[in-house]
């Protein structure tokens, strides 16, 4: 049986929480709904960038972190949402800087590949593999446009306070990758 003092809302209100986090009797409540609502989506925005289970484990548990660490400096300027996008896809970045530098040298693309075809936990079938080979293919900032708009639907303007860039070059950078994508996958035909 659930304990009452822990009830879960089925709605998240954003101002509610943000007041919550804001207030050091309440701030532990108000992360726990925050992580409650964004471990998902940021898990899944962090597995398309890294790609391993593992990793991406990891790097959610960095974000959290790095967002309690730092609750005291989010001032409500941007959507929480935002922020933690912002906190993830720099961790994404960092990690994958640190093992660009730590991979096969030769070819670092292969050796990507490889751990996300030994990855258990992939369980995409033959196009899914082909569509991440080809997301492997851009360069980070790209892929992570391409992600948040394709698979989260994310708004230009939404990505552009993540990014700090504006809206017409996140479009333009959409579309770049969409064309390297399709002229990947039309060469595997």
């Amino acid at each position: 049986m659930q304990d009452p003092e822990v009830k879960r809302s089925t709605t998240f209100n954003e101002r509610e929480v943000i007041a919550l986090i804001q207030d050091k009797e309440t701030q532990k409540q108000g992360f726990e709904r925050i992580v409650a609502e964004y471990s998902e989506q940021l898990y899944w925005q962090i597995r398309r960038m890294v790609l391993s289970h593992d990793d991406t484990n990891d790097l959610l548990q960095n974000t959290f972190i790095k967002a309690w660490l730092n609750l005291e400096y989010f001032r409500a300027e941007a959507k929480l949402s935002t922020w933690l996008y912002r906190i993830a896809l720099n961790e994404c970045l960092t990690f994958l800087n640190k093992q660009r530098a730590t991979l096969s040298i030769d070819d670092p693309e292969a050796a990507v590949i490889n751990k996300l075809e030994s990855d258990p936990y992939f369980s995409g079938d033959e196009a899914q593999l082909m569509l991440q080979k080809a997301l492997l293919t851009l360069p980070e900032k790209q892929r992570m446009v391409f992600n948040l708009k394709y698979y989260e639907e994310m708004k230009y303007e939404e990505m552009s306070e993540i990014f700090g860039t504006s809206v017409g070059a996140l479009k333009a950078s959409y579309h770049h990758a969409v064309k390297k994508i399709e002229k990947i996958l039309s060469e595997e035909d």
